[in-house]
């Protein structure tokens, strides 16, 4: 239900802008050549909560683009459920490890529907593929809720080969900023040991569907 919610925000999203741009024809002048690269910052949302991320964009052409992203996001278990008491103290029950999700991702995107549509509105398709890690860093710590930087000291890394694939729009016309707005399924599995997120509860695959927003810089 979690991400039958995002999907329908996203469409939503897509599908107001969509419509103010569908019946549009191209103009007869030739489409806006934008600058090649773009760098800038993915605002990432998700069902185990906030991620930020980074992104290096190269344009070989008007409809393909090559590019490079790291990100860093929290992976939750959907069982958690997190509580706060009377004295304010936020508590999951059951809770005995966090996981962040850290994937360095190499990856296409392909602009879509370039003769019936303006330029102010450039959906595509995504994919990538790269190396993820996981850095796993205790909840408890001697039965005591340790504090989220405390916990690095007592951190482990995990690695394996991770991807996503999505679909979103560049938006606006502007030669100098990027505005992207994206629907993503991450594919993170591990392979061998799982994370303990929960008392007695490992978990491999931490795949999850984000929203990202992009915001940058065209040069």
């Amino acid at each position: 239900m979690k991400k039958l919610k995002y999907i329908l925000i996203f469409t939503l999203l897509i599908g107001f802008s969509f419509a103010q741009r569908i019946g549009e024809l191209a103009p007869d002048k030739p489409p806006i050549k934008f600058p090649p690269n773009a760098w800038g910052v993915d605002l990432m949302f998700s069902e185990g909560g906030f991620g930020l991320g980074t992104f290096f964009r190269k344009s070989f052409d008007h409809k393909l683009t090559g590019f490079v992203d790291f990100s860093i996001s929290e992976s939750k278990e959907d069982r958690e459920i997190e509580y706060v008491d009377f004295f304010g103290n936020r508590i999951v029950r059951n809770k005995k490890n966090r996981a962040l999700l850290m994937p360095l991702n190499f990856g296409v995107q392909y602009r879509l529907f370039t003769e019936s549509l303006t330029d102010n509105f450039r959906p595509y398709l995504t994919g990538a593929v790269g190396p993820s890690m996981v850095l796993e860093s205790p909840f408890l710590k001697n039965g005591k809720q340790i504090d989220f930087f405390e916990a690095f000291k007592y951190a482990r890394m995990k690695y394996t080969v991770g991807g996503y694939v999505g679909i979103g729009s560049d938006i606006g016309i502007s030669p100098s900023h990027l505005l992207s707005l994206s629907l993503r399924y991450y594919i993170v599995h591990l392979i061998r040991e799982g994370i303990e997120s929960l008392d007695g509860k490992f978990r491999k695959n931490l795949s999850s569907v984000y929203i990202s927003i992009s915001i940058g810089m065209r040069y």
